[in-house]
Parts: structure tokens; C-alpha cells; sequence
């Protein structure tokens, strides 16, 4: 073979997967103003606490890793801070996602098989059963898991140390992103060990590329625990990552899931039949398909690992199946290959291939046409309404707007309620770190000396603003659920009066009322409590509202500055 024709044979599978990756941005791009929803909002405050030097769980108490606060931080320093620039960093993201799967689908099979892996990927990750425009965790954990993969398959078949420990480094990132990302490299681990075994290394050999491995996945998360001590804040990372998440995650019998698995795995199963199908046809070829022992185990290593993933307290979010979709796309890859191989030794080569890549581009197709309204007809604020209803993420910017208008940038702002992105649009702190109320609702231990010590927060800080979010999502409060919090709310709230309602209806529709500006200073006009809160409707006409409350000592007609 010449090498100008090996050029262009290695030069096609790129420009396939510079169309996918284009198609990808075409699809995605008009909805990259879509509002936040919640967890975006805490990424996005977070990352905006350490763009101004506040360590993580020093102003906000969360179970997730860091990583994800420093990876929004960067989206919010090279692209803005609003939800454009987050989506277009998650954007970026995606495609470099969907490019480390082609590099993997070609190491594991062959090119063919990448690039259909990626084009799978590519819309999967996408759809609305996986909220794939919004830019979750699991989006930020795939590209250094996939990356770590391929490098440790690269570092294996070259026994080259140094790559391995690059991979562990890569795969310890991922697990600093979110703790899901653990499985991943549990998984490199795993195979390190396995391949000793199928290539007969002496045990040095083999204990020495296990050892960078594991020096590599140590570092990252090492590295982490000495910033946040050198910050102070250690002991609450301590708490929220290892105790805390160790009582959610527990939190569910193994009885529920099943149930949880069913319910939401057919919901993304069933929004693209075809491409399922085609991976599930995927999985006896990596039994005993074309492909070598030992790559036929990394495959379907990846793909258990990869649906662990998924598992971790037996709650199956939408979101927790991307993390998935990477090993799916490679099944589907293994399938539309075999299918060309088997119509190309009955006809030739070309027709084999160009069938399988037209029953390829008619799965995709269908997949496009079944989710078109979300993918391509929905507005920002309708897709956020078809995702997230009754939420108010399409109203939180209004919020957001009027809070920043009214205060002074030092003020705060208490949500009882889990809205962490209206902090975030308004550029005003949260006067408690608790800016999610699901841990005081929840059944764990915890629970009620978290609403105690919310409560002694937000007094001592005297926020400026105090919102009630009267959303059951925004809470998931159960049967078992200590009330102190709103208990304590009926008599804190005299302290406030009403200045705003933000009204949900259905379909998205929303009402928002304000009260009137107070009168200027020196006026002799002071505000008066009772009579201010009778200039915003009450009570609310839908089960579905925002009450906004301001303190009744501020200083009438105080404007930010």
C-alpha cells in the first residue's frame, strides 16, 4: 500500500468524526442559553466562591467533590459568568468526549467501530432521558475517565510506565470530579492486574505498572485534601464527602432498586429504541466476537464498570446514565461492524460498509425525529419547562435581577429552599451554607442538627433577603422528615416583609409581582410591614410559588451601589 493512500485511509475516520463533533455543536448551540437548574446553580456558585478566593465548603456544603467547583470556575473565567458560558464550556466538554471514544472504539476494534461509538455518544448524550444539555457531573467525569481508558491501554500494549501513570492521574481526576468516577479506575485496577496475568509478566512486571497506576490515582485526590486543609476546611470537607455522602448513599433499601432502575433505564431505553438495539445485538460480539481475549475483557470490563457507575445509592438519575452511554456507544460500534463485515464477505467491502452506514444514519435519524421537539423546536425556556416543571429555574434570573438591584453587593441572601442558583445570578452570598434543604429532610442521623444549625446561621448573618420556595422538589420532604424549619420560619419571617411573588402555573406560564419601589430617603416615609406586603397578591393562586422577603430594618429606598 502507498503512503499517500495509508494517509488518506487515516485521514477519513478524522473527517467523520470533525462531522459529528460539528453536528453536535449545530444541535446544542440553541439551547446553550437554557436556564440552570439546581445543581448547575451550586457548580456555578461554587465556581464563583473560588474565582473570588472562597475555598469549597467554607461558604457551601455539599457532598460532591471539588473538582466540579474548579472545572465550572474555569468555564466561568474563559466564557462568562452566565448560562451561555457554562453550557458552551459543556459543550466543549461533550465534543472532546465524543473524540476520546472514537481514539478508544479505534484502539479497542478499529476505526469503524470509533467512529460509530462516537456518533452514538454524540446523540445519547444529548437527549432529554439523560438532561444532556444541562451540564451535570457525569459530563465533566467522562472526559478523564475516557481519556484515562485510553491511556491505559496505550500504556499496557507499549508497557509504558509513565502513559499508566497518566492514565491513573486522568482516572483519579474523574473521581475528583464526582466519587462516581471511582468505578472507573477501580476497573484500570482490575484489568492491570488481569493483563499481568493473560501476558504470564514476571510479578515485578506487573506490580510495577499497577503501582504507577495507583501513585497516579492518589495524587489528584491527595492533592486535594492538602488545599482544603491548607484552607481550613478539612474537617467539612471531611464531613460532606466521606460521613455524609456515606448516609445517602445508604439511604435507599436495595428492595427499591429494581423499581428505580425499570422506571427511569426504559425511559431513556425507549426515547431511542433502535440505537438500544443495536446495542444490545452489541454484546454477544464482545463475548466471542472478532476481537482478541484480552481486548474482548477490557471491553466488557468497561461496560460492567460503567454501568456500577450508575448504581451508587440505587437512586438512578437521569443524569447518572451518562456515565454509561460511553460503553453502550462501543456495543453499538461492535454491532454496525460486524454487520459490514458480514454483508461485505457476501457482496464486497464497499456495499457492506455502505449499508451498515446507511442503517446507521436511519437509526440516528429516528432517534433525531423522536426527541425533535426537545432537540430542536424547544426554546431555552421551554426545554427547561419540559425538563424540570414545576422548578423555578426560567424565573430565577427575574429573582436574581430584582435581589441584585436592591442590595449592596456584601448583602446576603437566605433560600429555604434548594435554589442555589439564584446566589449565583445575583452575585450575593448565601447567608447559610446550606443552600440545598434535601440533607434536612432526608433520614439520616444529621438531619436535625443540620436544620439547627441553619437556623443559628442565617440569624447570626441577619440576611437582607429571606426566600420561601414552596416547590415539593425544591425540599423531597418524607414522612419522617423533622419539621423544626418551618416551624422556626412562621416566627422568623416577622422579622421580613413581602416584596416579591413568583407564581408557577402550568405549562410553564408564571406570574411575577413586585412590590413598588419605597419612597425616597428624607421623604419622612418609613416602610411599613404590614401595608407593603398588601401590595403583592396574596395568597398565591397556584400550589407552585416563590414568596420573596425583605428585612423590615433596611433603609428605605437603598439602591446597590
Amino acid at each position: 500500500m502507498s503512503q499517500e493512500r495509508r494517509a488518506r485511509e487515516g485521514l477519513w475516520p478524522w473527517l467523520a468524526v470533525g462531522l459529528i463533533v460539528l453536528a453536535v455543536g449545530l444541535l446544542r448551540w440553541h439551547l446553550l442559553g437554557v436556564s440552570l437548574e439546581r445543581d448547575e446553580g451550586e457548580y456555578a456558585y461554587g465556581g464563583q466562591l473560588l474565582l473570588q478566593g472562597v475555598p469549597p465548603y467554607a461558604l457551601l456544603y455539599s457532598m460532591k467533590l471539588p473538582g466540579m467547583y474548579a472545572a465550572y470556575a474555569l468555564c466561568l473565567a474563559l466564557f462568562g459568568q452566565t448560562p451561555t458560558g457554562i453550557h458552551l464550556g459543556l459543550l466543549l466538554v461533550n465534543a472532546a468526549d465524543v473524540v476520546m471514544l472514537f481514539i478508544l472504539g479505534r484502539q479497542l476494534a478499529s476505526p469503524r467501530v470509533g467512529i460509530v461509538a462516537a456518533a452514538v455518544f454524540a446523540l445519547l448524550s444529548m437527549g432529554e432521558p439523560v438532561q444532556g444539555v444541562f451540564a451535570n457531573a457525569e459530563q465533566f467525569v467522562l472526559l478523564p475517565a475516557l481519556a484515562g481508558t485510553a491511556l491505559l491501554w496505550a500504556g499496557l500494549e507499549s508497557r509504558r510506565g509513565g502513559l499508566v501513570l497518566l492514565s491513573g492521574l486522568l482516572l483519579g481526576l474523574g473521581f475528583v470530579v464526582k466519587q462516581h468516577g471511582a468505578l472507573f479506575a477501580l476497573w484500570a485496577g482490575v484489568f492491570v492486574l488481569i493483563d499481568w496475568r493473560l501476558r504470564g509478566d514476571t510479578l515485578a512486571q506487573g506490580g510495577r505498572m499497577l503501582a504507577w497506576l495507583i501513585l497516579g490515582g492518589l495524587l489528584p485526590y491527595l492533592a486535594t485534601c492538602l488545599l482544603l486543609w491548607r484552607a481550613g476546611v478539612l474537617a467539612n470537607f471531611w464531613f460532606w464527602t466521606v460521613e455524609y455522602a456515606r448516609a445517602y448513599a445508604s439511604e435507599l433499601p436495595l428492595s427499591e432498586a429494581w423499581l428505580n432502575l425499570k422506571i427511569q433505564g426504559l425511559e431513556v431505553v425507549l426515547a431511542s429504541p433502535l440505537l438500544w438495539l443495536a446495542v444490545a445485538a452489541g454484546l454477544p460480539f464482545g463475548l466471542v466476537g472478532p476481537l482478541s481475549r484480552r481486548r474482548r475483557i477490557f471491553v466488557l470490563g468497561f461496560v460492567l464498570c460503567s454501568f456500577l457507575a450508575v448504581c451508587p445509592g440505587f437512586f438512578f438519575r437521569p443524569h447518572y446514565f451518562l456515565l454509561f452511554l460511553p460503553a453502550a456507544a462501543l456495543l453499538a460500534g461492535l454491532a454496525f461492524d460486524a454487520l459490514g463485515r458480514a454483508v461485505a464477505v457476501r457482496v464486497s467491502e464497499p456495499a457492506g460498509w455502505g449499508l451498515c452506514l446507511m442503517i446507521l444514519l436511519f437509526c440516528l435519524g429516528v432517534t433525531l425525529y423522536r426527541q425533535r421537539q426537545f432537540l430542536v423546536l424547544d426554546t431555552p425556556a421551554q426545554a427547561s419547562v419540559e425538563s424540570y416543571w414545576p422548578n423555578p429555574f426560567n424565573e430565577s434570573p427575574a429573582i436574581a435581577d430584582y435581589i441584585r438591584a436592591h442590595s449592596r453587593p456584601t448583602d446576603t441572601i437566605a433560600i429555604l429552599g434548594s435554589e442555589p442558583q439564584i446566589c449565583f445570578y445575583a452575585h450575593r452570598r448565601s447567608a447559610t451554607g446550606y443552600i440545598y434543604m434535601y440533607p434536612l429532610m432526608e433520614n439520616h442521623p444529621f438531619a436535625l442538627t443540620m436544620q439547627q444549625r441553619l437556623i443559628a446561621e442565617v440569624e447570626r448573618a441577619r440576611p437582607e433577603y429571606l426566600l420561601f420556595v414552596r416547590v415539593p422538589t425544591s425540599w423531597l420532604q418524607g414522612p419522617r422528615s423533622h419539621t423544626l424549619i418551618y416551624d422556626w420560619f412562621v416566627d422568623y419571617k416577622k422579622r421580613y416583609h413581602r416584596v416579591g411573588l413568583v407564581e408557577i402555573f402550568e405549562e410553564g406560564a408564571s406570574r411575577i409581582s413586585w412590590r413598588p419601589d419605597p419612597p425616597a430617603l428624607g421623604d419622612g416615609a418609613g416602610p411599613k410591614p404590614g401595608r407593603l406586603d398588601d401590595q403583592v397578591p396574596w395568597p398565591p393562586e397556584t400550589p407552585y410559588w416563590v414568596e420573596v422577603l425583605r428585612r423590615n430594618d433596611y433603609k428605605s429606598g437603598e439602591k446597590s451601589r
